[in-house]
């Protein structure tokens, strides 16, 4: 409702219509609080969207401490919330949607559909009929005292709320709504910011001409090492370097400046390959023999060609060269390519319920947190789970006044 002055009151404003904005979004709603969410660009959950086209991966299943290594450092902070949020109930919460899941080989969960859509149809119906007032194509300005200021296709428009989350994620794919613009606002705020770095990033790769052939093959079965992060999932050689998600989770690494090696045969000892290195070749060319005895793959040997020359003599010199092959590169793909962002409000600025220290009554959560995660449902998780507690924390802040 407006006041006297046009300006719109409600009890809770959450900016920000990605899955931990709808999240907080929900909390409130269900507690009985009248609740306004704002979102810049001209639809709801672009980044989910996207997020799903190749199959939307909700969550991980596997044991607790292995789930909460994945966030690193942040894990002991996220633990609460991701206890209170983790695998088991993101599941049950896609399934009260009315999207039936499944789980993959590798302990990935998706929905049974493999699509977004219909989830983010259910879960905006959902919201719609708790009340929840949506609107777009509204970008949040700041505040001015203690209302939010919106630049809207109607005009500025002032929004006074008794409680508000923010929930605008990072600063990688500007044109799905993560531009981190609002990292300025909070800035000349005071509150204690990280600086944005690329994670999940694919990696610049500056190939030689006989690499041409290979464009577009997938590497498998291999395992990648950069720094302290291993990665046995797989990765595409691209025009512009290696990409896909065994790659995304040392970016990290490599980020931090360590040295990216691929082993491509991560489930044979060093001696066991020397061993069949060691085994007569008469006429064969290397390259067969590497295919034969080794059983590598063309792209394979195309990357040791590119990158281990000059090959050792010794079998196990070359045994250990296979086993970990570097990779001349030119760091990360530019952040907004980056499926997220490192960096963002530092942990130091919020309290226990995700409430911004220097100001009582504003929450925060999601990607603005400088947390980080690889792909394979860490990601979306811990988006889910902040969402939830922050609404769930800025609910309790209304009631308790």
């Amino acid at each position: 409702m407006r006041d006297e002055t046009g300006e719109i009151e409600c009890d809770a404003l959450v900016i920000g219509g990605g899955p931990a904005g709808l999240m907080a979004a929900g909390e409130l709603s269900r507690a009985g609080h009248k609740v306004l969410l704002a979102e810049a660009k001209p639809s709801i959950g672009r980044k989910f969207l996207m997020a799903g086209k190749s199959g939307l991966n909700l969550t991980k299943v596997e044991d607790r401490e292995t789930f909460l290594a994945a966030y690193g450092e942040a894990g002991a902070v996220l633990a609460p919330m991701l206890d209170a949020f983790g695998p088991d109930a993101v599941q049950e919460w896609a399934q009260g949607l009315g999207q039936p899941v499944f789980t993959g080989s590798t302990g990935r969960v998706f929905p049974e559909v493999m699509k977004a859509s219909p989830l983010l149809r259910a879960w905006l119906r959902e919201l719609a009929e708790r009340g929840v007032e949506t609107h777009t194509r509204w970008r949040w300005a700041g505040w001015n005292e203690r209302s939010a200021l919106f630049e809207t296709p109607d005009g500025p428009v002032r929004v006074r709320a008794k409680a508000t989350v923010l929930a605008m994620g990072g600063a990688s794919w500007k044109r799905l709504g993560s531009d981190g613009l609002w990292a300025e606002v909070l800035a000349e705020k005071g509150i204690s910011l990280a600086p944005f770095e690329p994670a999940n990033a694919g990696i610049c790769v500056d190939w030689s001409s006989h690499m041409a052939p290979y464009m577009g093959q997938p590497l498998k079965n291999v395992a990648f090492r950069s720094g302290a992060f291993m990665s046995r999932g797989e990765a595409v050689v691209s025009e512009r370097g290696l990409e896909g998600g065994g790659i995304y989770s040392v970016s990290r690494g490599v980020r931090e400046g360590g040295a990216l090696t691929i082993d491509f045969l991560p489930d044979q000892s060093v001696e066991d390959v020397a061993e069949s290195l060691s085994r007569p070749r008469g006429k064969t060319s290397l390259s067969n023999h590497l295919r034969k005895r080794l059983k590598l793959s063309p792209v394979e040997i195309a990357l040791l060609n590119e990158f281990a020359r000059p090959f050792p003599d010794a079998p196990m010199e070359f045994a250990s060269r296979i086993k970990a092959v570097p990779v001349r590169h030119a760091g990360l793909r530019p952040m907004d390519e980056a499926i997220s962002t490192a960096g963002g409000v530092a942990w130091r600025a919020l309290d226990n319920t995700l409430m911004f220290r220097e100001f009582p009554s504003v929450f925060c959560a999601g990607e603005m947190i400088d947390w980080e995660a690889p792909t394979g449902g860490y990601l979306l998780t811990a988006c889910l789970a902040t969402g939830r507690w922050a609404g769930r924390a800025a609910s309790d802040w209304l009631s308790s006044r």
